[in-house]
């Protein structure tokens, strides 16, 4: 069954969140996912969520993404994106 990531972030540090939009993919790729919706800004149609950029990535499985997270080589990159930006992040199982 498909996994999503879906991140709602407000970046505060740009030029230090640089390295972070330009070597994740690679990370991303490596356990089988892709980007659905890279860094866009959301319209708000109910409810009183104020996303500011959303992602939103899709894995073969929960277990990729789970991987992914937990990829020794990507948690600077992590680290990164958790100085330079205001981050919510959560794992949704898709529909068969």
């Amino acid at each position: 069954m498909k996994a999503f990531l879906v991140l709602d972030f407000a970046v505060h540090d740009f030029p230090g969140f640089r390295p972070y939009v330009s070597a994740i993919p690679a990370f991303i790729q490596k356990h089988g996912g892709r980007y659905i919706v890279r860094g866009v800004e959301p319209t708000v149609m109910e409810g009183d969520w104020s996303p500011e950029l959303m992602v939103i990535l899709e894995f073969p499985s929960r277990e990729n993404a789970k991987a992914f997270l937990d990829d020794p080589d990507a948690q600077a990159l992590f680290d990164v994106r958790h100085r330079t930006t205001n981050s919510k992040l959560v794992l949704v199982d898709g529909c068969d």
